[in-house]
């Protein structure tokens, strides 16, 4: 298992940037594809036979990560109809491989918003998402499904989703 990152299915893993750099425990772990999703490109190169693709988003609220929701739940679909595994990683492996990780499963694995991130949750308990992507998951699951199990609610911290909602309760605003 790559040290800091996370098995998702057996096709795709989620980790922070430092585990995606180490070319020994991508090859161990037979990942074939890299979608690295932040604003630059990594310093070191994939292990030969391995696919790479930079994805520039940063993680703020306005980023459009959801342009990419498809090709990237697509690829990582191809890579496993190939015997592949995709790593997707961003620098903390929190906000934006994460939201990118749900999109996947909403799409092929025809989970709801809510079990996706109950799964990667459970998978890599310090996911989060910022808002701006939660709701440009929320917007993407109304188109494929329809209709919506999370939404956005008002809170002493802002809007955030409503699956959130008790932990905001408990704490204070600074």
């Amino acid at each position: 298992m790559l040290s800091q990152s996370s098995l998702i299915t057996d096709c795709l893993y989620l980790s922070n940037a430092r585990a995606a750099g180490d070319p020994r425990q991508v090859t161990g772990c037979g990942i074939t594809c890299i979608i690295n999703v932040t604003e630059k490109k990594g310093s070191v190169s994939p292990p030969p036979g391995v696919e790479y693709f930079h994805i520039p988003v940063s993680d703020t609220p306005v980023s459009r990560l959801s342009d990419h929701f498809d090709e990237v739940a697509d690829k990582i679909q191809v890579t496993a109809e190939s015997s592949g595994r995709t790593l997707v990683h961003c620098n903390a492996g929190v906000s934006r491989s994460a939201a990118l990780c749900m999109a996947y499963l909403m799409k092929h694995r025809g989970v709801s918003l809510l079990e996706a991130h109950g799964w990667v949750r459970t998978c890599r308990p310090v996911v989060r998402p910022n808002n701006g992507f939660w709701k440009q998951l929320i917007q993407y699951e109304g188109g494929l499904r329809g209709c919506n199990s999370v939404r956005m609610v008002s809170s002493s911290m802002g809007e955030i989703p409503d699956i959130y909602e008790e932990e905001a309760r408990n704490m204070m605003p600074l």
